[in-house]
């Protein structure tokens, strides 16, 4: 759970930064030089390649997730007893490193 908090958060700032890129990009419409332009196009191609990349990610983490949760529906309509076992087990072990404190 902790990786995917990291993995969100991430996401979160590259949304983020893309979001304040763009303003940036169109505040900064003002005619200079032809350098200037073309670094503008190269950064505005890594920005739109950039939330593609983002897009693909959050679908596959979407689909993995989807994939994992009709994995565990299955396992617990076809061994609701083993289910229960294991969550019980799960169970007393939080609570005996909690007690432990």
């Amino acid at each position: 759970m902790n990786s995917n908090n990291r993995s969100d958060k991430l996401l979160e700032d590259l949304q983020t930064i893309i979001s304040e890129a763009e303003v940036l990009l169109k505040k900064s419409a003002s005619p200079l030089g032809d350098e200037f332009k073309a670094a503008k196009e190269r950064f505005e191609t890594t920005i739109k390649n950039a939330k593609e990349e983002m897009t693909r990610i959050e679908n596959i983490v979407i689909n993995k997730t989807k994939d994992a949760i009709q994995t565990t529906e299955t396992y617990v309509k076809e061994k609701p007893w083993q289910a229960v076992g294991i969550g019980a087990a799960v169970g007393l072990v939080f609570g005996i490193l909690i007690c432990r404190k």
